[in-house]
């Protein structure tokens, strides 16, 4: 029986295949500014996600600090994008729902790492 992925993997998958599409659709203009920062930062999140798994104790704590700083900063993003109406208010909601359950999980991971 193969193992199962944690949540938080499928969640920030489902959250990268949710912004890539949208991302497509933010003014050209702002692509290699605002709109590469965002979709960066939703990347690192997932590899220090993936960094974290692979490690133990100190290295893993200190990987899930920088996927809790990189989640900070896709939501500085989306709230960015929602202000300046490149989102609607229906994706800005579905986004901040999926990045809630993606922080709610990562807290509970950074909980279970000894200090």
């Amino acid at each position: 029986m193969a193992r199962q992925e944690m949540p938080i993997f499928s969640k920030t998958f489902d959250f990268l295949t949710w912004l890539l599409p949208v991302s497509n659709k933010f003014p050209r203009a702002h692509r290699q500014t605002v709109t590469k920062r965002f979709l960066d930062a939703a990347f690192e999140l997932r590899e220090h996600l993936e960094a974290a798994n692979l490690r133990r104790g100190a290295a893993r704590r200190q990987k899930l600090h920088e996927a809790d700083e990189a989640l900070a900063n896709i939501r500085l993003y989306l709230r960015l994008t929602a202000h300046w109406q490149w989102l609607s208010k229906g994706q800005y909601h579905h986004a901040a729902k999926m990045l809630n359950e993606i922080g709610r999980l990562l807290g509970g991971w950074m909980k279970t790492v000894p200090v």
